[in-house]
């Protein structure tokens, strides 16, 4: 694939430009926006690999910039945000953000959760997708995950889910009563490894259980192994 584009959404405009001209130097193909009407524009005619988005911003906020961004694609959105307030970071991942850089952050960072994001990718397009990631049918008590389509039901009832928790169930569905390791999880899911998407991960998985109507304290289809990670049933 040849250079990636990427918008970058933000209505300070110092840090738009200090963003800009560090991911032109790693290699990328930057576009700008101030707002989110803007942003929506340039997104419909400019087609990026990847979005990073502000989520405050005034008129048309990130959450609505994303919400409709990820109803209309599988782009991947990278948010930032000045709060640190766990639900301000929830609301956006379950809007369909794969992912939140608290300001302020490093642009080294960025650029890392960037790279790591559009391996993902990378690996998709070369048919290494992760397991699940084929064209057929995947069942488990009541859960049926169409990869066809790229829909979920619960008992016949469609279940909504972002990008991020699709790949999540399509890898558990793939493997029941398999053990997988956070780490096995965030490479095979997220494209690659590092201590910040940690914490995105936890999130995806609480938003997913909610989703499949799954008791945090004794949950019927996710369940936790303390110490090794994740696995579904069993």
């Amino acid at each position: 694939m040849g250079k990636y584009r990427i918008l970058v959404v933000d209505d300070e405009i110092k840090i738009l430009d200090l963003i800009k001209t560090y991911l032109e130097k790693e290699g990328y193909s930057v576009i700008t926006a101030s707002h989110g009407k803007r942003a929506l524009q340039l997104f419909e005619s400019e087609k990026p690999d990847l979005v990073v988005l502000d989520l405050m911003m005034p008129e048309m906020s990130g959450y609505e910039v994303c919400k409709k961004i990820c109803a209309a694609s599988q782009t991947p959105v990278i948010m930032l945000t000045a709060r640190s307030e766990e639900v301000d970071k929830l609301l956006g991942l379950e809007l369909g953000a794969d992912d939140y850089i608290t300001k302020p952050f490093s642009l080294r960072e960025l650029a890392a959760r960037i790279r790591a994001v559009l391996r993902r990718i990378e690996r998709q397009l070369d048919g290494k997708a992760p397991e699940g990631g084929g064209e057929g049918i995947l069942e488990y008590e009541g859960i049926k995950l169409d990869q066809m389509k790229k829909s979920v039901t619960l008992n016949g009832k469609s279940i909504p889910l972002t990008p991020t928790e699709y790949k999540i169930l399509a890898l558990l569905l793939s493997n029941p009563g398999v053990v997988f390791s956070r780490l096995q999880i965030l490479e095979e899911v997220l494209g690659d490894y590092y201590e910040g998407y940690e914490r995105s991960l936890d999130t995806h998985m609480s938003n997913l259980r909610k989703k499949l109507g799954d008791d945090p304290a004794n949950p019927h289809y996710i369940k936790t192994v303390y110490g090794m990670g994740y696995k579904l049933g069993g």
